[in-house]
């Protein structure tokens, strides 16, 4: 049957009403509203492509050139071949394991002009980035006598830090504790690290940066870098790997200065990785029934003085350090902690031991109560005597 539809009043006020309804619903309008939101839809959704886009690969370019393994730097040797291009050596780089991208180091090469690079032996590490790298191979030879190694030993304080950075950069002792001590440097730095505690410029606190420069082998050039850069790295370095454990910090709901504080004290005192849990086990466990931590190195801290043993008399010493006259952990770190103390820190092994005796030899001995542990005492007391006459 064939009809024909009569558009009537009825059908305009039904037109009317739908555009009503789309309207106030945010629907979509009649003659050409509908494809401007689509066209803005699409160009929106190919800005956020970009963006990510432009974000992927900055951090991908950024990470390229920096050092392949800063927390577990290790040394490796590259032959460069007399006539190699920037790419040859890129991806001899890469083969060796000294970058991450021979395509953004030779990219970044020509970036910077760096192509007179000279042929020859070198000593890389895991832990220098493109920059260091291009320097020591522009320079030849002539870089590798000014690229330095500066290895700090896990339990090191500040002053024996700045000891070992004066030997290496020519510079005084006193001339880079002041330049660790200054407190608007350590502010610098903690605008850059939130890990630093507003704690650290208590003026109690020996060393503001105690506990944050962190024990590891550095690699710097040092005709071109200053003490606040290689201060800023090993701070870095503690961020770094602080930032691994950040569920473990939150799930024993402790801070990064509580953590470093407890870490360096297992530090001093344990010899042996095996012991390091056991010990802060007991710590743990002292804190717990508010029983003074009394580590002995707490007071030798106190005193500034590692090497003369201690005497019964200088476990008073007033002093917020000294953990033998002040519950709780001290004031601050007193050492800068590896990596294993600050895990057995955060992973205590569980034990109703409040004490321990370290023999000479290296072993522990854990005790419940402090009759045993005096009983340890006066078992082995005499195996340090002869260990010290023997020096």
């Amino acid at each position: 049957m064939n009809f024909t539809y009569q558009y009537n009043k009825a059908d305009e006020r039904g037109d009317k009403l739908m555009l009503l309804l789309n309207t106030v619903s945010g629907g979509p309008l009649p003659n050409g509203p509908k494809k401007k939101r689509t066209g803005l839809k699409i160009a929106l959704s190919l800005f956020v492509v970009l963006l990510a886009v432009l974000i992927f690969g900055y951090t991908y370019i950024k990470s390229a050139l920096g050092p392949l393994n800063s927390e577990k730097e290790q040394d490796i040797t590259v032959m460069i071949s007399q006539g190699s291009s920037i790419n040859d050596i890129g991806d001899q780089l890469e083969k060796k394991g000294v970058i991450k991208s021979s395509t953004i180091f030779a990219w970044y090469a020509k970036y910077k002009n760096e192509s007179n690079l000279k042929a020859g032996t070198y000593d890389f590490t895991t832990g220098m980035d493109a920059d260091q790298i291009l320097s020591v191979l522009t320079e030849g030879k002539e870089g590798m006598r000014h690229h330095v190694s500066i290895t700090i030993p896990e339990g090191f304080t500040v002053p024996k830090v700045a000891k070992v950075i004066a030997k290496q950069t020519g510079q005084s002792e006193e001339s880079v504790l002041q330049v660790m001590n200054d407190r608007a440097f350590v502010k610098e730095l903690q605008g850059k690290y939130p890990i630093i505690d507003k704690k650290v410029f208590n003026k109690k606190i020996y060393y503001p940066l105690e506990g944050y420069l962190f024990p590891a082998k550095y690699v710097f050039n040092t005709k071109k870098t200053s003490v606040k850069e290689i201060v800023t790295r090993m701070v870095a370095k503690t961020e770094n790997v602080l930032d691994l454990y950040k569920k473990d910090m939150k799930d024993m709901k402790k801070t990064p200065y509580q953590l470093l504080t407890m870490a360096a004290i297992v530090e001093g005192e344990a010899q042996a990785d095996q012991d390091r849990g056991k010990i802060a086990g007991v710590f743990y466990n002292r804190i717990k029934k508010q029983i003074p931590l009394g580590s002995d190195p707490t007071v030798k801290y106190a005193r500034k003085n590692f090497k003369v043993k201690l005497l019964y008399k200088e476990l008073k010493i007033d002093s917020p350090y000294n953990t033998y006259k002040y519950k709780g952990l001290p004031i601050g770190p007193i050492n800068s902690p590896g990596e294993p103390s600050i895990k057995a820190a955060l992973h205590p092994e569980k034990s109703d031991y409040l004490f321990f005796y370290a023999r000479p030899s290296g072993e522990v001995i854990y005790t419940k109560n402090f009759a045993d542990h005096q009983k340890a005492i006066n078992r082995y007391k005499s195996e340090w005597k002869k260990h010290e006459e023997q020096g």
